[in-house]
């Protein structure tokens, strides 16, 4: 049943719509499961009262590598485990480069198994290190990108292999409770663009663990076709929710609700037809019942709206992409909708900046929540537009996204200047947890590479993340402590 105007108008009076308009942060709520540790207060003082060296939450300032590739706090270290041109997958061929998206699971025998999207856009010959053509794991083979599988062993020892290829742009993805990761191509290559042979636009399954359940790879049609980022599910409801990031106009966030007695699990997704389900979009309402075509129109953190869902009318946009086919005022919309998360309940939503395209207020980021139970959007995490990128201290630019196990997110920075990886407490306030120092420009004109595939292991003692040019995955170990609330 849809949230209409009057239902949220009159939930909100009933709860205190001043909670809106206040501006609170509000909590950005631990993991379930969260992790025993030492507490990290907002104030100077440690978890036993002994004086801090000063400095708000977080770990500290970071500290130079003298190797020139990833600052970081003291105390913490990092480790190489995979790099384009240096490491080998199990075929001997390169790790493919342009790393993004990344999900950890627990693997046998005390592994832990890593799924890397490489995020390579259109015909091979433009890449030096495409993904592998692996026997039967090729959906078009005119396409580059794809994902691998990297298996880390307690003692170090690393192996990587093929698990989708022959597919575009595989930005970011999500992974399900039944174990195995989503991987979504950020393009809509139609069979013959671009020198494709196939269309493109669609989401994958991918089992780490059975690479067998990979063979003859089928795309997820029922998801719709557009430039996918990411993509999470309800383990309750069964609902996807998948974001969109485009401009003109601006992209969508979107719901996808399985068909009536649809059950969820392993090779599942792969009997479905290509029409199965809705596809949805939302429409927002603000406190007063008040259409909001926007998120960018949010100015304050605190900011609750409700949302109604819209059925798309043609997923598969044979003659229409599927954010053109809403007039003026039937969804709301976003700029470049990145990363999400599924924790609390509900899914963390990236919005990684606005302009001039969007209609409310620039900005260089919002992390919003989306309630399935209450069907609201609370904005979590506002950047304000970063005037000096170049100077370290300011963020602009969040991507991929995590609900750290020890409290608040962690958050890849996609920006202009400098990139870090950077947490948000329950208050908003945001801290550095690393810093990219590998310069691919010049030594008068700097550029470092966005990180990418921020993710914790399953037992939250290593996070994982990626510099995605030339493509480096890193594995951070360090003091990690709980943020107290």
């Amino acid at each position: 049943m849809p949230l209409t105007r009057r239902d949220f108008t009159g939930r909100s009076a009933r709860a205190g719509a001043g909670v809106v308009l206040a501006g609170a942060a509000g909590a950005l709520a631990t993991a379930p499961g969260a992790l025993a540790a030492h507490d990290i207060g907002e104030s100077t003082e440690d978890a036993d009262g002994d004086a801090r060296a000063g400095y708000g939450p977080g770990y500290g300032p970071l500290l130079p590598d003298p190797d020139g590739l990833l600052a970081l706090p003291a105390g913490f270290s990092y480790r190489v485990v995979t790099r384009t041109g240096v490491t080998r997958l199990e075929s001997g061929e390169s790790t493919p480069s342009n790393h993004d998206g990344t999900a950890a699971f627990e693997g046998p025998r005390d592994t832990t198994l890593l799924v890397n999207n490489h995020e390579l856009k259109g015909p091979r010959s433009r890449w030096e290190h495409p993904v592998p053509l692996a026997e039967d794991l090729v959906y078009d083979p005119a396409a580059s990108g794809g994902c691998t599988v990297v298996e880390v062993h307690r003692d170090g020892r690393v192996a990587e292999w093929v698990g989708l290829a022959g597919t575009s742009t595989n930005c970011a993805g999500g992974t399900t409770p039944w174990g195995t990761w989503l991987t979504c191509e950020e393009n809509s290559d139609r069979a013959g663009e671009n020198g494709m042979t196939k269309d493109h636009g669609y989401v994958f399954e991918v089992d780490p663990a059975d690479r067998r359940a990979n063979r003859s790879p089928k795309p997820l049609k029922f998801f719709g076709r557009f430039d996918h980022e990411a993509v999470v599910i309800d383990p309750q409801r069964g609902h996807a929710y998948l974001t969109e990031d485009d401009s003109d106009p601006n992209g969508l966030f979107f719901r996808w609700v399985p068909p009536h007695g649809f059950h969820h699990g392993r090779g599942r997704f792969r009997a479905l037809a290509d029409d199965a389900g809705t596809l949805q979009a939302p429409k927002c309402y603000d406190s007063g019942g008040r259409f909001v075509d926007d998120l960018s129109r949010a100015v304050k953190t605190g900011t609750v709206y409700g949302v109604d869902w819209v059925d798309v009318p043609d997923r598969d946009a044979r003659t229409v992409p599927v954010r053109r086919q809403f007039d003026t005022g039937e969804v709301t919309r976003a700029r470049k909708l990145e990363g999400m998360w599924w924790a609390d309940g509900g899914a963390y939503v990236v919005s990684s900046y606005a302009r001039d395209e969007s209609p409310g207020r620039p900005h260089d980021g919002q992390v919003w929540f989306y309630d399935p139970r209450r069907r609201t959007l609370t904005l979590k995490v506002l950047l304000g537009v970063n005037q000096d990128p170049s100077a370290d201290g300011g963020y602009d630019g969040p991507d991929n996204i995590t609900v750290s196990p020890y409290g608040g997110l962690i958050i890849a920075e996609d920006g202009d200047g400098g990139q870090h990886l950077f947490g948000a407490t329950d208050t908003g306030r945001m801290y550095p947890v690393a810093r990219n120092e590998l310069n691919i420009g010049t030594a008068e004109e700097p550029e470092y590479s966005e990180f990418a595939g921020v993710v914790f292991s399953p037992d939250g003692k290593t996070l994982y993340a990626s510099i995605q040019k030339p493509g480096i995955m890193l594995a951070i170990t360090g003091p990690w402590k709980r943020h107290r609330r």
